[in-house]
């Protein structure tokens, strides 16, 4: 079924435009939601991980470290469908506090060669009050077979009209809108497409953002409420003297974690070359750098906080390689759209393997062995 997608599926829909074959997707996942007896049907078949591959993240359970990252459900119309592909958390949005068109059309294109996307969409949202609709009407599949243990989070960005010294209103508006509904939420500063956005890396405006995202989080938890995540979702063409500013200032706010990263407006390396498209490219050119920002993020940052990796991500070998690097979790997006359905099921099935073949009963426990090998290894190469 893989090479039935690669080799005949995907190649027939490269010949349309990207974003409509995305959309269409989405609608006929969307419709597909509709049936819960179809969704469990689809997640018998797909959406059963072994249970060894369960994490114990920000307090709560994850049916797998593999998830789908921010940008394929922007509106949260399709949540039931994906969880029953088999992913073990799912990331809506981009979200906008009011309803936005994002960039102009085309803004999405492929790079076969690359096995990459250039995106320049631009925050396209149908604002928070929809999203949290939405997401409300699903509420009550949460525990059924395709949503159980599968954690929601909501990716939370700024109109492109509202300024930048105002960029907290938006962040704590989507945050107020959408807090009953998510598990934890993603505060995205790292999107290229949006001017002005990656500004706030900078230190005094990530310390305003966190103190207000702070405040706002705690009214709406109330006194006996629970306190829910706040993730920073950090660019990837961060140079070292941003990161150690943007790290710094971060450390001293609510964040509970960072997502790494987002798409990179670098064309190096490329085989396709196309330096005149918009935006920022995603898949599996960015592997590399995710994987040694996990390495070293893992190295700088309290041992607390979560790590998720986004970035590159095709197969199996790519989640273990930035796990064992000191990543929580995982997300994908380009590689769920160059591998197609059964993207979420075989990377499962796959990691579940590799548990097995170490005679670990946890994948939290087999990348403790590997790492301790690892170590040992290094140690006696050293000597």
């Amino acid at each position: 079924m893989p090479n039935i997608y690669q080799r005949l599926l995907f190649p027939l829909a490269a010949r349309l435009d990207a974003e409509r074959v995305h959309d269409l997707t989405v609608a006929f996942l969307a419709q597909l939601s509709r049936s819960p007896a179809a969704c469990a049907l689809l997640a018998r078949l797909l959406a059963r991980p072994a249970p060894s591959l369960a994490v114990e993240r920000l307090g709560l359970r994850f049916r797998s470290p593999l998830g789908l990252a921010a940008g394929f459900d922007k509106n949260a119309v399709a949540v039931p469908a994906l969880g029953a592909l088999g992913f073990g958390h799912l990331e809506v949005g981009t979200v906008t506090p009011r309803p936005q068109p994002g960039n102009p059309r085309p803004r999405v294109f492929r790079l076969p060669a690359d096995e990459a996307l250039v995106n320049a969409m631009g925050f396209p949202s149908r604002g928070a009050a929809a999203v949290a609709a939405n997401l409300r009407r699903w509420q009550p599949r949460r525990t059924g077979s395709e949503l159980v243990h599968v954690p929601l989070a909501a990716n939370l960005g700024k109109n492109k009209d509202t300024p930048l010294a105002r960029a907290w209103e938006d962040y704590a508006s989507g945050l107020a809108a959408l807090y009953p509904y998510a598990d934890y939420f993603v505060v995205n500063i790292s999107s290229p497409n949006t001017a002005g956005l990656r500004d706030l890396h900078a230190a005094a405006l990530l310390e305003e953002l966190g103190a207000a995202l702070a405040e706002r989080r705690a009214a709406l938890a109330g006194p006996a409420g629970r306190v829910k995540p706040l993730l920073l979702k950090l660019s990837p063409d961060l140079t070292p003297q941003q990161r150690a500013s943007t790290l710094a200032a971060a450390r001293e706010g609510p964040w509970a974690g960072l997502v790494v990263g987002n798409t990179t407006v670098r064309r190096a390396g490329l085989h396709t070359s196309r330096p005149d498209l918009p935006g920022g490219v995603s898949g599996r050119p960015l592997f590399a750098r995710t994987l040694t920002w996990i390495a070293e993020l893992r190295r700088e940052l309290p041992p607390g906080w979560m790590l998720i990796a986004v970035g590159g991500v095709f197969d199996a070998d790519g989640v273990w390689q930035l796990l064992l690097a000191g990543a929580d979790l995982v997300q994908a997006y380009t590689g769920f759209v160059y591998r197609g359905p059964l993207f979420a099921a075989r990377v499962n099935a796959d990691l579940a393997e590799r548990v097995a073949a170490l005679g670990a009963p946890s994948l939290d426990a087999a990348l403790r062995e590997a790492r301790a090998v690892a170590g040992a290894r290094a140690l006696v190469a050293v000597s």
